[in-house]
Order: C-alpha cells, then structure tokens, then sequence
C-alpha cells in the first residue's frame, strides 16, 4: 500500500489540491449569476453546457469509482505497482460533484429562462449519444471480468470527455472570439480562475510523483492529466486574445452598435 514518504510533501500536495479545488469550482458561478441576473440564457452557448455535463458527469464517474471502490484501488495496484498511492485525492470528488451540480443548475437555467431561439445542435446531440451508448457497451464487456480498472480508462466515453469534448467546448469559444475579433462578454476572470486551478492541479500531481519517486502519478491517472494539459493550453490562449489581440479599448467600438454580437458573447463563458 503507497503512503507519503513526507509529511511536508504530504501537506503542500493537500494545498495544491485544494487551491484547485476552489479555484475551478468558484469558476462555475459567473455564468450561474449572469443567467439570474438577465432572467435570459440568449448568447450561451447550449452544446457547450451540454457537453459539459457529459464531461463533468464521466469524470465523476472515475473519480468517484477510483477513490471508494476498493476493487478498482486494488486493480490500479495490480497494474501500476502496489507501492503506489491512489492518484485521485478527497478535492478530485469533490471539485466533480460540484462541477455536476453546478453544469445541471446552469442547464435547468437554459429551460426555465428565455432561450429565444437558441437549442442543442444535432451533432452535440449525435455525440452524446454514441458516448453514452459505447459506454454502455463498455460495462457489458466489463461485467464478465470484472474490469472496471480497464472501463474507466479506456472507456470511449471517459476517453471522448478527456480530450475531445473539453476540446470542443474550447475550440468553439475561442473561434467565435476569433470571427468577432473582440472577447466582449466572455470572463476573463473564469479562465484566470481555470488557469490557477490547472497549474495548481499538476502541481499536485508533481508533489506526489515526488514523493513516491515515480511518475506513475501522471500516465496512471490520464484522464486527469489530459484534462489539465488541454485546459491550461486553450485558458493561454484565450489571455492572449483577451489582453493582445482583441482588447477591449479596441473592440469595443466595433460592437457597440451591434446588440446582436453582443447579446451573443454574454455568457458564453
């Protein structure tokens, strides 16, 4: 069984994990209080909400699974070595279970509110579907063998939440901010918040790689890896737009007789 080698690195990896922890869930309410606030979820982005829960939801799954199952700690151990420390922590649940609640509250606010004439793509929903069916198909193949390590890493629908979806979700944000040449409406201050929290989210995984004298702690828990990587990589580039090619002295002018584009970007963070 792994255990801390440091009391010290024991401790700096908790503040990590939990400096994350409240950084990406304080993220969530922006776009919580704005949808209130307007009465009115016109300019949201609906796939991306959608997606989002999708993603959110599997990765609870995981997380949850990994930290309370005993015969998937077991699994992982068998497979990575049993000197080593379970790579999902007591912050990694619940940053999940939030982010779930959070993301559903946000889509009962896209039915109870005015959606002018916004709704769900037909591809986001294709997507959906054909992850959740996979999935599916996943745990009747599991069940004889008692895979469950094997079902929450290789799972398509786990994979698709990682990278491709997370992914989505960005490249469509940072594509309407291309087209618009302005970042008017989208918080800056969601992704300086998501910023911080995967920095100091790998700093967490870092600090126990260290400890343990092996880097295990990454390539074992892939998911959570890839979903930092992508993370810090799009919030990058989403600064960069904001603060060096469509700040806002400049962009403003250029919206400010288009309540259309500006209705748009309101709350697509």
């Amino acid at each position: 069984m792994g255990s801390w080698n440091s009391i010290e690195l024991k401790v700096l990896s908790n503040v990590f994990g939990w400096i994350a922890f409240c950084a990406w869930s304080i993220s969530f309410y922006p776009q919580v209080v704005l949808n209130f606030k307007r009465k009115s979820v016109v300019g949201l982005n609906f796939d991306f909400v959608v997606l989002n829960l999708t993603k959110h939801s599997s990765y609870l799954i995981y997380n949850a699974s990994v930290f309370f199952s005993s015969a998937v700690q077991r699994q992982y151990r068998e497979k990575y070595g049993f000197n080593q420390m379970i790579p999902v922590a007591a912050n990694d649940v619940a940053f999940s279970c939030h982010a779930v609640l959070l993301t559903a509250f946000t889509l009962f606010q896209i039915i109870i509110y005015d959606r002018g004439t916004q709704k769900v793509s037909r591809i986001t929903m294709a997507i959906i579907i054909v992850a959740w069916t996979t999935v599916t198909i996943c745990v009747f193949i599991a069940i004889p063998k008692h895979s469950w390590l094997w079902l929450l890493e290789l799972s398509p629908l786990l994979l698709c939440k990682r990278v491709d979806i997370i992914q989505l979700n960005f490249m469509v944000q940072a594509i309407m901010n291309f087209k618009r040449k302005s970042t008017i409406g989208f918080s800056i201050g969601n992704i300086l918040l998501d910023l911080l929290g995967g920095i100091t989210n790998y700093g967490q995984m870092a600090v126990q790689s260290i400890d343990q004298h092996s880097w295990v702690n990454f390539y074992g828990n892939i998911g959570k890896t890839l979903l930092s990587l992508v993370s810090i990589f799009f919030d990058l580039l989403f600064i960069v737009q904001h603060y060096l090619l469509y700040p806002a002295k400049k962009s403003d002018k250029s919206l400010s007789s288009d309540p259309v584009n500006q209705e748009s970007l309101i709350g697509s963070s």
